[in-house]
């Protein structure tokens, strides 16, 4: 199925022409309506919402550009479940999938890329909750063998209702529903951080704008001039010029005695918008990107550990998410389409490779062995980023 012809149709009929700004006039009743129709299975105004947001917000903006980012530059590998001739068979195939990959944003056919590309979009989950591509699978041919690659087009979430538990495509009149064929459509699931993200946003932007107000109004103080000029004589024309040109945004002139005095009718206590606004940067910095390092280093001198730690952890479990996604979903059904198999020996992995202490850890695996536990041969090598070897000639002898 060809989605780009729906999505053409449906951008003219309710997305260019459209004059809601999903964020101009968001309260938390809004806010709230919007976030319960997302839970009810109606994507659109939250997804629309939550895309206003990142792209505006300075603060998520670049957290959430960064952790697509990490993710998107990884190193990538084909591994095996063992060194069979079948297990290497797959693997080339694999290998030629993932190097031909083309990935195409369908609503902004401006952006395109490869499979770097393609990873950055799965990573919108991590936020929306969900990510969506079209497959569209292409035979390729390569020096007499017969490979297989794809067009993965990239539908924003606006497009879907989640109603019964499935995602559907809606087309333009909403008449019909197209569900998502397996095969066909690539669908990733994240944590779905831009619920509580367009919340803190909200919190964030409410004070943001009184303390806007607040500086317009108090950032210079008034000017009260006082002259003992009879009003409208040309004295007190010549008092009244000068108070105008002092530059203040209020004024007046008062009769009796030339006197110029300040009004400064600004707060003399600690304004509570500044702390608002930073401690709801701070949530929104420490679900994209881990625990915040400021709140940590004060509190037990520790924060750069911790945030190490977490930071590491995301970027794990982001990779993960990625791999399994592509094993599930795409691995399968390119193995099985060009040679029939329903248990693919050969997947799809992100090499994630965090600060490990190769000496510690070869020091648990060792222990492990002498004490006559059974450890698994692939485990070790996926742990260590190790390929099985290719044939017994290519094995590291001892001498």
């Amino acid at each position: 199925m060809k989605i780009n012809t729906y999505l053409t149709s449906f951008r003219q009929d309710s997305i260019a022409r459209q004059t809601w700004n999903p964020i101009r006039s968001l309260t938390p009743a809004s806010l709230s309506r919007v976030l319960d129709a997302f839970h009810a299975g109606q994507l659109k105004q939250a997804a629309l919402v939550w895309e206003a947001i990142e792209r505006r917000d300075d603060l998520l903006q670049g957290v959430i550009s960064k952790r697509k980012k990490a993710i998107a530059r990884l190193p990538w590998e084909i591994l095996t479940i063992d060194n069979t001739e079948e297990a290497a068979q797959q693997k080339e195939i694999l290998e030629n999938f993932y190097n031909n990959v083309i990935c195409i944003n369908a609503y902004d056919e401006n952006e395109r890329g490869g499979l770097s590309l393609l990873i950055k979009q799965m990573m919108d989950a991590v936020g929306k909750k969900y990510a969506v591509h079209e497959i569209v699978f292409k035979p390729l041919l390569q020096e007499q063998k017969k490979y297989l690659t794809a067009e993965f087009r990239f539908v924003p979430l606006w497009f879907f209702e989640n109603k019964d538990g499935h995602l559907h495509f809606v087309q333009a009149n909403k008449e019909k529903k197209l569900p998502l064929a397996s095969g066909e459509w690539l669908v990733t699931t994240g944590d779905g951080l831009m619920e509580s993200c367009s919340i803190a946003y909200l919190f964030k932007h409410l004070p943001l704008r009184d303390w806007l107000i607040y500086c317009e109004r108090n950032g210079m103080p008034g000017v009260k001039g006082v002259t003992n000029a009879r009003p409208g004589s040309n004295e007190w024309e010549i008092a009244r010029e000068a108070v105008k040109n002092f530059g203040a945004e209020f004024h007046a002139l008062m009769s009796t005695g030339t006197d110029i005095q300040a009004i400064d009718i600004s707060g003399k206590s600690e304004l509570p918008y500044p702390k608002l606004v930073e401690r709801m940067d701070r949530a929104m910095a420490a679900l994209w990107r881990g625990s915040d390092l400021t709140t940590f280093s004060q509190q037990n001198g520790t924060g750069a550990s911790v945030q190490w730690d977490e930071k590491t952890l995301l970027e794990e479990g982001d990779a993960q998410m990625i791999s399994d996604t592509l094993n599930d979903q795409v691995d399968r059904y390119v193995l099985k389409y060009l040679v029939g198999t329903e248990q693919p020996k050969a997947y799809f992995q992100l090499k994630f490779s965090p600060n490990k202490n190769l000496n510690n850890d070869l020091a648990i695996f060792k222990t492990l062995w002498d004490m006559g536990i059974a450890l698994s041969i692939n485990d070790i090598r996926e742990h260590f980023g190790l390929n099985p070897p290719c044939n017994s000639s290519d094995t590291l002898q001892h001498p």
